[in-house]
C-alpha cells in the first residue's frame, strides 16, 4: 500500500488540473464513476482500483504530453478524481509516513 500512496504522492500536474480534481471530489460516486471510467461490472476494492486508475492515468499523461488530439481533459480530470477518492479509502500506513 505504501506504493501506492507514494505513487500518488509523488504525482505532478499542472496546479489547474488538481484544483478541478479536487473540485470535483464532492460528486465522487465510486460504484458509478468507477464503473465508468475503468470499464468494469462492478467496483474493484481501492488498492486494485488505484493501481488501475494510476496506469490509466499515465497513459492519458503521456497522450497530453504529446499533444494527442484524442487527449479528453474532462477524462483526465475524472481519473485524478477517481485516484484521490480512492487513495482516502486506502488504510494509513503505519506511523502515519506517506
Amino acid at each position: 500500500m505504501t506504493d501506492l500512496f507514494q505513487a500518488v504522492a509523488t504525482l505532478r500536474r499542472p496546479q489547474l488540473m488538481i484544483r478541478a480534481a479536487r473540485a470535483g471530489l464532492g460528486d465522487y460516486d465510486r460504484t458509478r464513476d468507477l464503473k465508468r471510467l475503468m470499464r468494469v461490472p462492478a467496483a474493484p476494492p481501492p488498492a486494485r482500483a488505484l493501481s488501475m486508475l494510476l496506469d490509466e492515468e499515465g497513459r492519458i499523461e503521456a497522450t497530453r504530453q504529446k499533444g494527442c488530439a484524442t487527449y479528453s481533459f474532462a477524462r483526465h480530470i475524472d481519473l485524478l478524481i477517481a485516484m484521490m477518492a480512492e487513495a482516502r479509502l486506502l488504510p494509513r500506513p503505519a506511523g502515519g509516513a506517506v
